[in-house]
């Protein structure tokens, strides 16, 4: 399984903080980071993973695989610009999104476009009804820490791998 983490180049100190939690609990479920493979809450993603043996993609906007940050195995040019921000989220079973400015709110809106589950941590505040009105109801989640916007990714993106609930719905 691939969670796609999103976010800005130009991140804050909370963010590239939050990013690597995230990428530390993306790997430590065992499962691949994808992302837009440069800097700020990408390379901080991509730094967290790897220091928990984790496996991480970066799939990049230019044609130079050198671009990518230091912490990414396997570096994908595309040649595509921010177009390859379509890519990223497709690549995804989820997507959290940390932070972030315009190209974010563009991976945000083609992840739910697609039908992906998408897990704002820091992001984007979006209108319930209008999410709801174009098809994305149930499927945009605020969380307020690495480890609970993993748990959602994983939760949203792999009904299967939901805890039983007892018929009450406790427990």
């Amino acid at each position: 399984m691939m969670i796609a983490v999103c976010g800005a180049n130009e991140a804050t100190e909370e963010e590239r903080a939050l990013a690597e939690a995230v990428g530390r609990a993306i790997a430590s479920v065992g499962c691949a980071l994808v992302c837009g493979g440069r800097g700020g809450v990408m390379a901080a993603a991509c730094k967290g993973a790897k220091a928990v043996g984790g496996a991480t993609i970066g799939i990049l906007p230019g044609d130079d695989r050198t671009d990518a940050n230091e912490w990414v195995d396997f570096a994908i040019p595309t040649g595509l610009g921010q177009a390859r921000n379509a890519l990223v989220v497709a690549s995804g079973d989820a997507v959290i999104a940390i932070g972030g400015g315009f190209g974010t709110l563009s991976e945000i809106g083609l992840a739910l476009k697609i039908g992906k589950p998408v897990i704002s941590l820091g992001s984007w505040e979006l209108d319930a009804r209008r999410v709801a009105r174009f098809g994305g109801e149930g499927r945009y989640h605020q969380a307020t820490s690495a480890d609970e916007a993993v748990a959602l990714a994983l939760t949203y993106a792999r009904p299967d791998l939901r805890p039983p609930q007892s018929p009450t719905g406790h427990g």
